[in-house]
């Protein structure tokens, strides 16, 4: 495949992702910035052959469905390299601000900043580097777009020369995986880690590769005779899991060979198995205890190696029950028991279990604790977290004391008021002022080292939004949002009106077992978030319909009748039953689009599609993205057909054409077009190589006859090869 074609596929899988869960502003800001990076990037290369745009579209792809940020971060990670020193000519702070806004410049310029810092003496104060490139970086999502960006560089490494390779390498062990690791991205730093490793020792990393597909069928079968008598008395109990084992990483078990001098097969916690339960809130510990006592009656124990971070999580969040047993041919095998919400936390959760395993905890470490606020917290987000991280990790520190003579460091400039809410959210919340060295002062006051002070509340006293603009800890200004999130909970309100009717309609009653019932198959801790998802669209009431399996008739009109509102569905027409969308060809003054994905013409097998925010979407029944469309969302897939009618509309599709390259042939073909037929060309793209030609031809036809006899009567033109219609 040629780089274009790669490039263009992998824009369009990016777009195919972000189109799932993005709004349509967010969207078009997508295809603005690929335009834009095409634009001053145009073709050219890195030093070492890559094409730039290849790499900035993979950095954007990691961000977005690796890490899982936020628009404006993977529209930052396709912007990268507009200002790259290597281009001819390099983007402008005014067209970027002015395009995509200051705060995506601003991230960018933090970027510059990081890549102009050496890295020569990096092994030797390697924490000193990650604490200056957080100050240079001012915005912990400029660190999050350089892991993805040299995650990139370490899946391409074989394209750098072995003097550049070294120097990357070491980069990446000293300063990237210990960041991926400290945010949360394990996977992320375990593949960093095997990917220096791989280059660092590569007879090493070769040898645990090999031992480990070696040992797969083994692995397997062990795993396999292990769980069955488990699984047998999970069942038996009624309670409803998932079982599944976990190699460890390459460099982990290079790793441990190295620091306890074992061979391959010595490796104690080669894997470890996960049972994973789908218990209620209430019965998560009970459950998690019932299983491991299923396990050790069945297996014998290592007492030692019990940890229990169900009773006691760690301070970062992290809930799950570890112990060692003896297995079968008496092998130790580490098991893990947690729950389905336990083990979210533990693998997506920003920074999860950053003290894992992780050595001391350090300044930065002391910040990431701060997360855990996010997970516990509905009414926050990681995004809303990492826009007040300033730099706060790093920045100049004050040390103040409790009544009782507690040491407590807080940032320089800190107030009473993020005094009380680093003590405790409730005394943040009903702080009224306090006293410092025994002086009544105000909430502003600007704590000084050694202050000691006692604070006073009132169950009178609630957050204000004024408080915003003089807290300056993370912890209090995200508490004193959530406080303040009044339109949130307004929406939430619109969302339940919104269910309550459709219950009413479907002739249910939303009472409390059916809230249970719908917060468990989403997945929502708290009824407020998901009426708020309804509210804003992005939970189908039909899906919510699906749960309780509401005897009733799918055809198209009740499907869209359900999805869509009144105004958008009357003028629609069911000529012949309800069964099916009719589709007029004369395409004027309609409710429903052609999709772009597959282009249908009318004569074509075609089906609908309701969406969030385009109504309905026309498309073919053999569209590339059909199957994931009626697998992922078969609540939304309706019935259609084209109306047999003499209006000629007018359909866009493509043609590829290949041949011998003769001379004149390129405009028979579109004298053809344009002259015998009447059809009218959109474009043409025709390029040639070693004596033949090939072509893409975007053309306008009335039917899929009219299209199939122009396919006939141009595979009739000597020279022709192949005339074939395109997806698009």
């Amino acid at each position: 495949m040629e780089p274009r074609e790669q490039i263009l596929n992998r824009y369009d899988n990016l777009k195919e992702f972000c189109q799932l869960t993005w709004d349509d502003a967010a969207y078009i800001k997508l295809e603005n910035a690929f335009d834009f990076a095409q634009s001053v990037i145009g073709e050219q290369c890195f030093s070492h052959g890559e094409v730039i745009v290849k790499h900035s579209l993979e950095v954007a792809s990691i961000i977005a469905m690796e890490i899982g940020l936020e628009p404006d971060s993977v529209i930052t990670g396709l912007l990268h390299n507009v200002m790259y020193a290597g281009l001819k000519e390099k983007a402008t702070h005014q067209e970027i601000g002015e395009r995509f806004g200051e705060h995506i410049f601003s991230i960018l310029e933090g970027m510059a900043k990081i890549n102009a810092l050496g890295t020569d003496t990096i092994d030797l104060h390697s924490e000193n580097y990650r604490k200056l490139m957080l100050a240079l970086a001012g915005d912990v999502r400029v660190i999050l777009i350089k892991i993805a960006d040299r995650l990139q560089v370490m899946r391409n490494l074989e394209m750098y020369s072995e003097e550049n390779q070294d120097k990357l390498v070491n980069e990446t062990l000293y300063l990237y995986a210990p960041l991926a690791h400290r945010l949360g991205l394990y996977n992320i730093n375990s593949e960093l880690l095997d990917l220096s490793l791989k280059y660092q020792k590569p007879e090493e990393y070769n040898y645990v590769v090999h031992r480990l597909k070696e040992t797969e069928k083994e692995r397997a079968n062990f795993v396999a005779e292990f769980v069955k008598p488990i699984e047998k008395k999970l069942e038996k109990r009624g309670l409803s899991f998932s079982m599944k084992a976990r190699t460890k990483s390459i460099s982990s078990i290079h790793n441990k060979m190295n620091k306890k001098n074992v061979s391959f097969d010595e490796v104690m916690d080669l894997f470890a198995i996960r049972v994973i339960l789908d218990s209620k809130p209430e019965d998560e510990k009970a459950d998690c205890w019932l299983a491991y006592s299923f396990v050790t009656e069945e297996y014998q124990t290592n007492p030692n190696r019990l940890r229990d971070w169900i009773t006691i999580p760690k301070s970062n969040g992290y809930e799950s029950l570890h112990t060692t047993v003896m297995g079968p041919h008496n092998k130790w095998v580490e098991i893990q028991i947690r729950t389905k919400r336990m083990d979210e936390i533990a693998e997506k959760g920003l920074a999860a279990h950053w003290k894992y395993k992780g050595g001391k905890a350090s300044g930065f470490d002391s910040w990431l604790a701060g997360i855990r606020d996010v997970l516990e917290n509905p009414s926050l987000n990681v995004v809303d977290f990492i826009d007040q991280f300033n730099t706060d990790a790093y920045s100049d520190e004050i040390f103040v004391f409790t009544p009782k003579g507690d040491l407590k460091k807080l940032s320089k400039g800190a107030t009473l008021l993020d005094f009380a809410y680093e003590i405790h959210s409730r005394l943040g919340d009903t702080c009224t002022g306090g006293q410092v060295n025994g002086k009544n002062v105000t909430l502003k006051y600007k704590l000084k080292n050694g202050d000691q002070i006692s604070i006073d509340t009132s169950n009178n006293q609630k957050p204000k939004l004024d408080w915003l603009e003089f807290v300056v800890t993370s912890k209090a200004k995200n508490r004193v949002k959530a406080s303040l999130n009044e339109e949130r909970n307004t929406e939430a309100a619109q969302g339940r009106e919104i269910l309550l009717r459709k219950f009413k309609n479907w002739k249910l009653d939303l009472n409390d077992d059916a809230i249970r019932k719908i917060l468990k198959h989403f997945g929502f801790k708290y009824a407020v978030d998901f009426y708020y998802e309804i509210a804003n669209g992005k939970i189908d009431p039909l899906e919510v319909k699906s749960i309780f399996k509401v005897q009733e008739e799918v055809t198209a009109k009740n499907t869209i009748e359900d999805l869509l509102t009144n105004n958008e569905t009357k003028e629609l027409n069911y000529e012949g039953g309800d069964d099916f969308l009719v589709i007029d060809n004369n395409l004027k003054d309609v409710n429903y689009k052609l999709a772009q994905c597959c282009n249908p013409v009318f004569g074509d097998k075609i089906f609908g599609f309701v969406t969030i925010s385009e109504g309905i979407k026309i498309h073919r029944t053999s569209c590339p993205n059909a199957p994931q469309m009626k697998q992922r969302f078969p609540y939304r897939v309706i019935k259609a057909m084209w109306k047999d009618n003499s209006g000629k509309g007018s359909f866009l599709t493509s043609l590829h054409i290949s041949g011998n390259d003769q001379v004149g042939i390129v405009s028979e073909v579109t004298h053809i077009i344009a002259k015998d037929l009447g059809t009218q060309m959109r474009s043409i793209n025709i390029e040639t190589e070693k004596g033949q030609f090939e072509g893409i031809l975007k053309i306008s036809v009335y039917s899929l006859d009219h299209l199939e006899f122009l396919i006939s009567k141009l595979k009739k033109v000597k020279g022709i090869i192949s005339v074939t219609r395109g997806e698009k």
